[in-house]
């Protein structure tokens, strides 16, 4: 690898740096202001937008939308941690020695390794689970009033994910046929 192929590389894991440490100051500053469980107690709930945005404090021991929270815990720890790490990993090794990604694919997958890492950072040193805290008004679609609650890891997650597939699909149209 050229110094600049490496340039190219490693620069887009500024992103991956900040997430981490957006997802885990704006963590450790809800932890510390905003009780546990705030969602029960309206005194605690923080509005940001009125009713349609606001900060709470809730703990998520499974994965999105709690998926896997019946589960025992030592299964929910191999599932929601170790093979998470076994996969940012071969993500990691991937994105390095893949030479095709175009500038958006690799920014988007540092993204995703922010946000994957934010929320493995939760798993490994927080014992009563992931802090999520943002919640948002959701119109009764799909019935439901609220979105599940979520983080900056999580929308660093989502957000970079939607660009990454966009990427591939603005790729193909571009190929000549």
């Amino acid at each position: 690898m050229s110094e600049k192929e490496i340039l190219k590389k490693i620069w887009p894991l500024g992103l991956t740096l900040l997430v981490i440490l957006l997802d885990q100051l704006t963590k450790a500053l809800v932890v510390k202001f905003i009780p546990v469980y705030s969602l029960f107690n309206d005194d605690c709930v923080v509005p940001v937008i009125g009713d349609f945005l606001r900060l709470i404090h809730v703990r998520n021991k499974a994965v999105a939308f709690s998926l896997g929270s019946s589960l025992p815990a030592e299964t929910r720890r191999l599932l929601f941690s170790f093979l998470p790490l076994v996969i940012i990993a071969i993500v990691f090794v991937l994105y390095f020695k893949n030479k095709e990604f175009t500038s958006l694919q690799s920014w988007a997958i540092c993204g995703i390794l922010g946000g994957g890492l934010g929320n493995l950072i939760d798993r490994f040193f927080r014992p009563d689970g992931v802090v999520d805290f943002i919640d948002c008004y959701f119109f009764g679609l799909f019935g439901l009033e609220r979105w599940p609650t979520f983080n900056i890891a999580d929308s660093a997650v989502v957000v970079c994910g939607i660009l990454f597939m966009l990427s591939f699909i603005f790729q193909i149209k571009e190929t000549p046929q």
